[in-house]
């Protein structure tokens, strides 16, 4: 018999108690705004006038949470000398999440280079990855207070990236009293500008190691078979944790494929279940909502030979992200935000539309069909419910289900027949199927 039911398919997701004022509800809400993207160097906003049309169309049609950074990934040096502003490419994307219906969400980085040693008036693209100079952590958050000014309708911010800039390489682990200085400065002043301003950190990235791997990187609170927690991610999410000033949720990234050699382990599919296991285990420590600002599924080529995000066809590719998205909203997930890896070319794998710089640009790709439908079915607080299913024998399938629809996805490389919900079906090599019950 196959694989019946994800294991985690009976968790829900819903809010307990119903006494809540209409205040806290709104802010309950605002921590849990579901699946969305993230914008990255190229986005819908630039482009051949009917591709963009047909992006801005697509994008509208379900209007998703979209997150932006304020520098880099699309966006220009925001204060390229103290106290000169440079908005413009921030505000085209912030105008287009406007122009879509989106939840906007603002991720807090990188910073000017004045800020971490560099010239004046100069933008050096290079050290965009570098954190700012302790001594600027204060102008650094002048600087999100500005922002949020600028942008009065943002609520949701996330605070740097994945800490970029704070690993010290002499003690061999993240310098998380810099980082939890800087978000605690950052954290205050955006509820100066505005008490119901939402904040997150730390964003470090979930790492972790093949089972039994070297023992003194391997986290003993978090294992499963797909591998062991890098204790050095767990370290910066105890130490933010104990020394924040406050937080309104809990923010993550992180891969299916380990640290180093990019494993998937047992399998591709087998291995998204660390999405839900470090979802738990940052609920039990933080008691904050749990927020994934990116994930990956596809190991990166070795030594830029094909393979990875650029070999997996897109019914593979959908099929492990379908499952891995299972697994984050089974597990509870408040929000997950898909990386979106535009292009200006005709090749885009894992792309959410066709690029808008092509005549024939802005159509809808198989992740964003994925990602809209899911976030349609399956929003933060659905509460799952048990579905029979059975597959061909050694087949493998992954279903989930609420009261109105069935999610089924063949893990397969080749058809298989299987039965879920009291219907027969035959799923194609790597389908994925929605059922309505």
């Amino acid at each position: 018999m196959a694989l019946a039911a994800l294991p985690l398919a009976m968790a829900s997701g819903s809010p307990g108690g119903g006494g809540a004022s209409s205040k806290s509800t709104r802010r309950q809400a605002g921590t849990r705004p579901g699946w969305g993207f993230t914008h990255t160097q190229y986005s819908a906003e630039h482009g051949t006038p009917e591709a963009t049309r047909k992006a801005g169309a697509l994008l509208s049609a379900r209007p998703l949470p979209q997150n932006q950074h304020i520098m880099g990934w699309g966006a220009e040096n925001p204060e390229p000398a103290p106290g000169r502003y440079d908005f413009q490419a921030l505000d085209e994307r912030v105008a287009l999440m406007r122009a879509t219906g989106a939840t906007p969400v603002l991720t807090l980085c990188g910073a000017p280079d004045w800020m971490k040693g560099g010239r004046r008036g100069r933008t050096d693209w290079s050290r965009l990855e570098e954190a700012p100079d302790r001594r600027h952590y204060r102008d650094f958050a002048r600087l999100a207070g500005a922002i949020a000014r600028r942008y009065p309708d943002i609520r949701h911010f996330l605070v740097w990236n994945e800490l970029k800039g704070f690993y010290d390489e002499r003690k061999r682990r993240w310098n998380y009293e810099g980082y939890t200085q800087l978000y605690n400065l950052v954290y205050a002043e955006l509820k100066k500008q505005n008490p119901d301003n939402l904040v997150g950190g730390p964003y470090v990235v979930a790492d972790h190691d093949p089972p039994a791997g070297d023992p003194e990187d391997r986290s003993p609170e978090l294992r499963g078979p797909w591998g062991e927690l890098d204790q050095r991610s767990a370290d910066v999410i105890h130490y933010w944790n104990r020394h924040k000033e406050g937080a309104d949720f809990v923010v993550v990234d992180g891969s299916s494929y380990t640290r180093e050699g990019h494993e998937t382990i047992p399998d591709e599919f087998a291995a998204t279940e660390k999405f839900a296991a470090v979802t738990h285990w940052l609920r039990n420590v933080t008691g904050l909502p749990v927020w994934w600002a990116e994930w990956y599924v596809e190991p990166p080529a070795a030594d830029d030979r094909p393979g990875g995000r650029d070999g997996w066809d897109e019914h593979h590719r959908t099929a492990v992200h379908a499952t891995a998205m299972m697994q984050l909203a089974a597990s509870g997930a408040s929000a997950a935000f898909y990386w979106n890896p535009q292009r200006t070319g005709d090749d885009c794998p894992g792309c959410l539309w066709r690029s808008t710089h092509l005549p024939d640009g802005g159509r809808e790709l198989p992740m964003a069909r994925l990602l809209n439908r899911f976030a349609h079915e399956f929003p933060p607080g659905t509460a799952f419910r048990p579905v029979d299913a059975t597959a061909d024998p050694g087949a493998r399938i992954q279903v989930l289900a609420d009261d109105a629809a069935v999610l089924v996805v063949n893990t397969e490389r080749r058809p298989v027949a299987a039965r879920v919900d009291g219907k027969a079906l035959s799923l194609a090599p790597y389908e994925v199927r929605w059922l309505t019950r």
